[in-house]
């Protein structure tokens, strides 16, 4: 009698501490995703300021303002994992472009306002990289525990679902290719 009792504490026991550290997780990787959205926010306000700084000096790249400023717009109102890695690569393809055109004119590389916005995108571009790689790894801690024995059977007894991964795209991994009026 005494060992039924025993075990069924114990078996009370693990449950209730699975089941926590199933919160806990979950919860980190909300705080995780909110930490990536904050420096998201922080980049999508800076853009705009380089933009209109590279906008002085190269006129007639009208091409790449307009991308970065349509792909700003569609990378805000992303949502979840999968929808905002897939726009954020295509919104890093286009400040890289944006990038690569300020490279084409040395007196703007020489101006103290874009050497500021670039050196606080550089910043942020790190921070994020950042809240990328500890969002990942606490999402791999949770899917992990959903899918080893026997804490998948109280994860999935409580309805704790795997997340999805923040993932650089194909887009984002390839080198930037700019055309300066049509030359190559």
């Amino acid at each position: 009698m005494w060992i039924l009792i025993v075990a069924v504490v114990l078996l009370a026991t693990y449950v209730v501490a699975t089941y926590n550290s199933f919160v806990s997780l979950r919860n980190r990787a909300r705080a995780a995703w909110s930490d990536i959205d904050v420096q998201l926010r922080r980049r999508y306000d800076l853009v705009p300021n380089l933009v209109e700084t590279v906008k002085g000096y190269a006129a007639h790249e009208k091409a790449v303002f307009e991308d970065t400023t349509r792909l700003r717009s569609q990378a805000i109102s992303a949502e979840g994992a999968a929808g905002k890695s897939g726009v954020e690569s295509q919104f890093t393809g286009a400040i890289k472009s944006l990038f690569a055109v300020a490279e084409s004119y040395p007196e703007l590389r020489a101006d103290q306002n874009f050497r500021q916005l670039q050196s606080q995108l550089s910043e942020i571009e790190d921070t994020i990289q950042y809240a990328r790689r500890y969002y990942n790894a606490v999402v791999r801690d949770l899917n992990t525990k959903l899918e080893v024995f026997p804490s998948n059977i109280v994860g999935s007894g409580f309805g704790f679902s795997r997340l999805e991964y923040f993932q650089a795209e194909g887009d984002e991994r390839a080198p930037v290719k700019v055309d300066l009026g049509g030359t190559q």
